[in-house]
């Protein structure tokens, strides 16, 4: 039995106070989802500017009406102390995903990036650190090894950051070691490798590619890949993220203050992802027979390669990944064409 499913065992009779922030987004979501199952209490913190009502009305339908009924929502923003504090009170954890996103988006426009990432991550440990919670669990990236080349990329090596994306999420990882050593507070920074799974968004100039490109496959648009393909990435199911955050909040105290790296350990290149959607899609849309994408420019700020080490999220959070991007793609694309192909 793996250490994640002891948790799920002993979980359910130890009833505890949760905070999710972002929980009307994608990978909030999914954390809601999973604690109500395990009978835990949740209070949940969005604003709305990315997260959608329709991600927290798909929650209450697959929990059903006893378990949604341990879940309180605070409609408020990071960037309010204010509600930061409110959202903290009587918390046992803080599961912080909370934050602008995309590489993209915080070229454009890093003063608003900087405001949310940076202010508001400062506003949740505060708010956290005064509610003497027990552990503060927040998302942290891949993005932040930057231009080092190394493969796999390993927790204590990183390089200079591409994008102030980055920069924001690398703060974050320095706050957060500021916040144990000053104040002795217990936190754990999970740097996220390409997340993707049921209720990631498809729409907006910032959705991410899997999303996206099912999207256009389902519906027969152009579909456009930047560069030539051979750029890869270490996709990582969501649920591999949600295990990791229950881990991460539960684990010992020898866990603590520390970052890991949340993925698989492989590489997986756009043209190879491209002809596994294909693949698990086409019995049921006959007109990707004849589809092929569109290759365009290389993306500012994006990095060639990328693949995580996870010894050390195995050793010390006793993670292990029990989905593979074969085995994530076949759920996503089952969620997807039940939400996407009506609009065909």
């Amino acid at each position: 039995m793996t250490k994640y499913q002891e948790l799920r065992q002993h979980l359910p009779a130890q009833q505890e106070r949760w905070l999710i922030t972002g929980v009307a987004g994608f990978i909030g979501s999914n954390l809601l989802e999973a604690l109500l199952k395990l009978g835990q209490r949740v209070t949940g913190l969005d604003n709305f500017v990315t997260g959608h009502q329709h991600n927290l009305d798909q929650v209450r339908q697959a929990v059903g009406e006893a378990a949604w009924s341990n879940f309180s929502f605070i409609e408020g923003d990071i960037c309010d102390p204010a509600a930061c504090a409110q959202a903290c009170a009587e918390v046992d954890y803080v599961l912080h995903q909370a934050a602008l996103g995309s590489v993209s988006r915080s070229l454009e426009d890093p003063v608003r990036t900087n405001n949310s990432n940076v202010n508001g991550f400062l506003n949740m440990l505060v708010a956290a650190r005064d509610a003497k919670v027990k552990r503060f669990v927040f998302a942290a990236s891949s993005s932040t090894y930057g231009d080092h080349p190394g493969l796999p990329k390993v927790e204590d090596i990183i390089g200079k950051p591409l994008s102030p994306y980055a920069v924001t999420k690398y703060v974050n990882e320095l706050y957060a070691d500021v916040f144990g050593r000053c104040y002795g507070m217990q936190t754990i920074g999970l740097r996220y490798f390409n997340v993707f799974g049921p209720r990631q968004d498809p729409h907006g100039a910032y959705a991410a590619v899997i999303p996206q490109w099912v999207t256009a496959m389902i519906r027969n648009e152009p579909l456009r890949i930047n560069g030539d393909g051979k750029t890869s990435r270490d996709f990582c199911f969501i649920d591999n993220v949600v295990q990791a955050n229950l881990l991460a909040a539960k684990s010992g105290a020898d866990a603590a203050n520390q970052i890991y790296n949340i993925a698989l350990n492989d590489r997986t290149d756009l043209n190879q992802l491209y002809e596994m959607m294909r693949g698990l899609l086409l019995d049921k849309f006959p007109h990707l027979q004849n589809h092929a994408p569109t290759y365009v420019g290389f993306r500012a700020g994006d990095i060639r390669d990328s693949q995580a080490d996870i010894t050390k999220a195995r050793t010390l959070l006793g993670y292990e990944p029990s989905h593979r991007i074969q085995e994530g793609l076949q759920q996503a694309m089952q969620w997807y064409v039940s939400h996407l192909a009506p609009a065909r």
